[in-house]
């Protein structure tokens, strides 16, 4: 009896944190519908809350209460798992080719970027066009101030604050204050 092997889809390998070919045709469609809810949502003019508020529980994929500025941007929106409350001022961008969990009133500055995206150093696969992605976690009642850039793997604890400018290249604890590039913690919160 021949052994199986499964074969593994690119998507399976991006959310498993391996290298995938992020130009493989189901990751490109899932983009594409992204890019057209998004660009639906940072169309819309200010006074359709409920139009708003619509497309953005189909591109998380979410009945909770959430509430995204224009403009927004996200790599497949289905990735993005937020929590009650949650709140992204202008000029978001998540790209959420692994999963970014994202807790319950939750507070995003404007220009707030999220990349669960990065390529590899060696630059004989960077040049291949591999690609990887870790997971990203923010815990509730979290607040990172505008310009912030949290990067792959990161977790940032619950109840904590992130400076405006902060670059987040490291896990932050919960119940403090964390600034800087790279962001390090300079108060506990009481």
């Amino acid at each position: 009896m021949k052994n199986k092997q499964t074969m593994i889809t690119e998507k399976q390998k991006m959310l498993q944190g391996e290298y995938y070919n992020a130009f493989e045709e189901t990751l490109l469609q899932d983009r594409k519908k992204a890019q057209n809810l998004c660009q639906q949502l940072n169309n819309i003019p200010d006074g359709t809350l409920e139009e708003r508020s619509d497309i953005i529980k189909q591109l998380l994929n979410t009945d909770k209460v959430v509430w995204i500025e224009s403009p927004f941007r996200c790599d497949y929106g289905y990735n993005i798992d937020v929590g009650e409350n949650f709140y992204a001022n202008f000029g978001c961008v998540i790209l959420d080719c692994n999963l970014v969990k994202i807790g319950d009133d939750v507070k995003l500055g404007p220009n707030v970027q999220v990349y669960t995206a990065t390529h590899p150093i060696d630059p004989k696969l960077r040049k291949s066009g591999k690609e990887m992605a870790y997971p990203i976690t923010i815990g509730d009642n979290v607040w990172i101030g505008g310009s912030c850039i949290i990067l792959p793997g990161v977790t940032i604890g619950k109840n904590t604050v992130i400076g405006a400018g902060s670059i987040v290249t490291k896990n932050i604890p919960d119940n403090v204050v964390a600034v800087g590039n790279p962001c390090r913690v300079i108060k506990d919160i009481e």
